[in-house]
C-alpha cells in the first residue's frame, strides 16, 4: 500500500466518546465531513455494518468495508472510500484510522493510501492534494470530537 497521507492530531476528549461516536458510524462520518472545507451540505443516504453513503454539495461519497477494532488503548477504524466529485473526479482511497488514549486525550492518526484518481484533474488532486486533504481531515475530526464533548 503506498501511502498518500500522515499525519495525527491531539483531540480533547476522552476514548470512551469516540467509541459510542462510532457505534454509529453514519452520523460520526457525516458529522465530521460537514466541517470539511467547501462542504455546504451533507446527507447521510444509507448505511449498514459495514458500509456508509453521503451525499454532499460536491457529489456521493461511499465507504465501504468498514471494519472497526478496539484494542486496549484505542479503537482502530479502516475502510475504502470512492468519492465521486460530480463529472469531474472520481478518487478511490483506503483509510486507516486509529484513536488512542493519551495525557492529552485521544490521538488521532490517519494514513490514507492508495490514492487514485483518473483524468487530468484527478492527476492534479492525487498529485498535490493530499496535504490540504488530509490535514482537512485531522481538522474535521478534532472540531468534531471537541464538540461533542463541550
Amino acid at each position: 500500500m503506498s501511502v498518500w497521507f500522515e499525519g495525527s492530531v491531539e483531540i480533547d476528549c476522552t476514548l470512551g466518546q469516540v467509541q459510542r461516536a462510532l457505534d454509529d458510524q453514519g452520523e460520526t462520518f457525516a458529522g465530521v465531513v460537514s466541517l470539511m472545507p467547501g462542504m455546504t451540505s451533507v446527507e447521510l443516504v444509507d448505511q449498514g455494518s459495514d458500509f456508509v453513503t453521503i451525499r454532499t454539495n460536491e457529489g456521493l461519497m461511499k465507504r465501504t468495508n468498514i471494519s472497526k477494532r478496539s484494542e486496549a488503548d484505542g479503537v482502530v477504524v479502516e475502510f475504502d472510500e470512492e468519492y465521486e466529485a460530480g463529472s469531474k473526479v472520481t478518487a478511490t482511497s483506503h483509510f486507516s484510522e486509529s484513536f488512542t488514549a493519551s495525557d492529552a486525550g485521544v490521538t488521532y492518526l490517519l494514513a490514507m493510501s492508495n490514492v487514485e484518481a483518473p483524468g487530468f484533474l484527478g492527476f492534479f488532486y492525487s498529485k498535490f492534494g493530499s496535504s490540504n486533504i488530509g490535514n482537512a481531515f485531522l481538522n474535521a475530526y478534532k472540531t468534531y470530537f471537541e464538540s461533542q464533548s463541550a
